[in-house]
């Protein structure tokens, strides 16, 4: 398998993600597994012909599962391998892990197989290269029994050490020391750079990158992986309040569904608090259809500068703004857009634009100072941009890429494949169907993506989860009800995504549409 050594890193949650989604595209943990521990044991094959003692020192984890498939590989050149578990067997929870530890119980006969559970009893290894595969890049805190007393003592041994994707005890995005940690002669990372292997560079002597079967094309795929980045853990002591306070402004005479929509998909997406600023009658119709939702009634038939006031106050309570659905484009409508976006800036909230509220910010469109998320349609997109999308998907992600870095935003075009792309980065989302035409279905992505970004999600990871989960919530429905959907219908599958986003796989060939 090919070595690549490359400039650009990843971070353990970028990886955890990668991981996740390989999965849902059909790439299985085993199989990376599988390609991790081989590429280890080529290596030393490669290395040490000679030396033909080999001590592979395994936690109870993903990483120890990579020691596993590079023993029994090892093995299988002929090399005489210990493997030494800081722990139990039976208490590796890692499934993968858990099938190659299963297979090297079948070779006892041939390989010896320790298992560690005091530290005070560490067995009295010879080795000519010892491999680490305790810990990973997930690795948080302080070491503790018995692996900091292995890290300890694999430092003492003068046999060529081996790290397998990170040494342990350097925590991979920061590199910082855990206490203490192994100081490895050579680093094997997998597929790319751990952030934190830059600062730490004693620790990791010299480092190779290793394919493990994961196309470079995937990290472009959204997937579950993307839903568990945004997902905010919800601990038992919360607050009213910890998960965010969104404000939706919108509504107008002739529209008052759309806000509604966006304000509900707000709420299951698990945003604590959610405002709803309309004009006075509409605001009062919509206080109407849910009692779970608080109104503030503007004056005027639609919104206007006059409003701006009244808001202030709200702009300072809240965490993120929704602006645009449903509010129409009547002259001072688009002045208010105007005076609005300048104090929710003001204010320094992340702010959505969405509908109307994109169509009349592309008159005076110009960067912003907070976090801007734009989610049009090719329509909508012309209108912003004053130009039409190509057809071709290369250009089309050129395009909009140019137009997120000019306007400093996230922008995602909702489409037969979404388009989610900042100035750096861009991803493309597969789910949905096209009873996902209805209208209202634009407005519960908008109130999931500000649901997100009130719970202090990074705008692109919020944009990207957003469009998954719409998707995806989408297709339970198609699978439920055929295309006979409206856009409610999809706000009551969103906790299902949230929760199990991988259970999308259910319903829908991920890249079928």
């Amino acid at each position: 398998m090919k070595t690549r050594i490359k400039d650009d890193s990843i971070s353990s949650r970028g990886m955890r993600a990668l991981e996740v989604n390989a999965e849902y595209y059909g790439i299985s943990l085993i199989q990376l597994m599988e390609n991790a521990g081989r590429n280890v044991a080529e290596e030393i094959n490669l290395r040490f012909p000679d030396e033909r003692k080999i001590s592979v020192f395994c936690g109870l984890g993903g990483n120890g599962g990579d020691g596993f498939v590079a023993a029994r590989h090892l093995l299988d050149e002929g090399y005489s391998v210990t493997v030494i578990l800081a722990g139990k067997g039976r208490d590796i929870s890692h499934e993968a892990a858990l099938k190659n530890w299963s297979v090297l119980q079948s070779l006892k006969g041939k390989v010896e197989m320790i298992e560690v559970t005091d530290s005070s009893a560490l067995p009295q290894v010879s080795a000519d290269v010892v491999i680490d595969a305790l810990l990973g890049t997930g690795t948080k805190g302080q070491l503790k029994p018995p692996i900091a007393q292995m890290v300890d003592y694999i430092n003492s041994l003068s046999a060529f050490k081996i790290a397998a994707d990170v040494p342990t005890g350097i925590e991979s995005d920061t590199g910082e020391v855990l206490g203490s940690a192994i100081k490895a002669d050579l680093t094997i990372t997998f597929h790319r750079e751990k952030i934190g292997l830059k600062e730490a560079k004693k620790y990791v002597g010299e480092l190779v990158v290793k394919d493990i079967g994961l196309p470079k094309e995937l990290e472009h795929f959204v997937g579950p992986g993307d839903v568990y980045l945004a997902k905010k853990p919800r601990s038992s002591t919360a607050h009213k309040g910890d998960f965010g306070r969104l404000l939706v402004i919108g509504g107008s005479e002739v529209y008052s569904g759309a806000p509604t929509l966006v304000s509900l998909g707000a709420l299951r997406t698990g945003v604590d608090l959610v405002y709803l600023a309309a004009p006075a009658k509409v605001a009062y119709t919509i206080s109407s259809m849910s009692p779970d939702l608080i109104t503030i009634k503007l004056d005027g038939n639609n919104l206007n500068p006059d409003n701006i006031e009244t808001l202030k106050p709200y702009l300072n309570m809240v965490d993120a703004v929704a602006l645009g659905p449903g509010m129409g484009l009547n002259p001072e409508t688009k002045d208010f857009v105007k005076q609005c976006i300048a104090e929710v800036e003001a204010a320094g909230k992340p702010l959505l634009l969405d509908a109307d509220g994109l169509k009349a910010f592309a008159k005076y469109k110009r960067p912003l100072k907070v976090p801007l998320v734009l989610t049009p349609h090719a329509g909508e997109y012309a209108i912003l941009t004053g130009e039409t999308l190509p057809e071709n998907q290369e250009e089309r992600i050129t395009s909009i890429q140019k137009t997120a870095k000019k306007l400093n935003a996230v922008v995602l075009v909702k489409g037969k494949v979404d388009i989610i792309c900042s100035a750096e980065r861009f991803k493309l989302n597969f789910t949905g169907n096209p009873g996902m035409t209805v209208g209202g279905t634009g407005d519960v992505l908008s109130g999931i993506v500000g649901g997100l970004l009130a719970q202090y999600v990074d705008q692109f990871e919020a944009t990207v989860a957003g469009a998954f989960v719409n998707g995806a919530a989408g297709d339970f429905v198609a699978n439920e009800l055929g295309f006979h959907m409206v856009a409610t219908d999809i706000i009551d599958w969103i906790p299902q995504l949230l929760d199990d986003p991988m259970s999308h796989l259910k319903v829908r060939n991920p890249i079928g549409k």
